[in-house]
């Protein structure tokens, strides 16, 4: 799901102590090796959930393949970027998502992508809900470099998926059941969501197949 830029600015202080896409991965690693993983709840879902995430991001930094349409699209931005996100190592979605945005963004040096955990900066989080009530992740924040101002934003899933994610809750299916699908369909769209969604906020793209 996707929102178009508000004219709102990030402030510095986070973009400061945002990490890189590798740092991040490093941080993941070296608390797993701790047998924790990143915010308060250190329970042995959460830390079994990191590591599935930790092999699901490294299945999908290497069988990611960006479509033709997309790189000429991340490849036209001609004005510096940062692309803040939102997430937590034990985050399902994050995982599926987060290797994407970093593989996209390396496409453009223009790019600047940079990590934030949620559960250390709720403040900022609060200022991008989703349906304006869940702190859902990741979130990804686009903004200009030099001003800081946002551009566009996008999260925590694409479109269809929120939407059918949506659905599920109304259902009252069970969290299980739910994850069960997420997965699903993530497997299934191979990726292709999210690029199209992520090019199609940062240019004009021509008709997508």
């Amino acid at each position: 799901m996707e929102v178009s830029g508000t004219g709102r600015k990030v402030d510095l202080v986070y973009l400061e102590k945002a990490i890189s896409y590798e740092a991040y991965k490093l941080m993941v690693d070296e608390l797993l090796a701790q047998g924790r993983t990143t915010g308060p709840n250190q329970s042995g879902d959460f830390i079994h959930y990191t590591q599935l995430n930790q092999q699901r991001m490294h299945r999908l930094e290497k069988t990611t393949e960006v479509l033709p349409v997309v790189k000429e699209a991340i490849g036209s931005i001609r004005r510096p970027q940062t692309w803040l996100v939102l997430t937590e190592a034990w985050c399902g979605d994050a995982a599926q998502s987060v290797p994407v945005i970093n593989i996209l963004a390396q496409l453009n040096p223009l790019i600047d992508l940079r990590l934030l955990l949620r559960d250390e900066n709720l403040e900022l989080m609060d200022q991008y809900l989703t349906n304006g009530t869940s702190r859902s992740i990741p979130k990804l924040i686009g903004l200009d470099t030099a001003t800081h101002e946002e551009l566009f934003t996008w999260g925590p899933r694409p479109t269809a998926l929120q939407e059918s994610f949506m659905g599920m809750r109304s259902e009252g299916l069970s969290h299980d059941v739910i994850k069960e699908e997420l997965q699903r369909w993530y497997n299934k769209d191979k990726t292709i969501s999210i690029q199209q969604e992520l090019a199609g906020l940062v240019a004009p793209l021509p008709t997508l197949p």
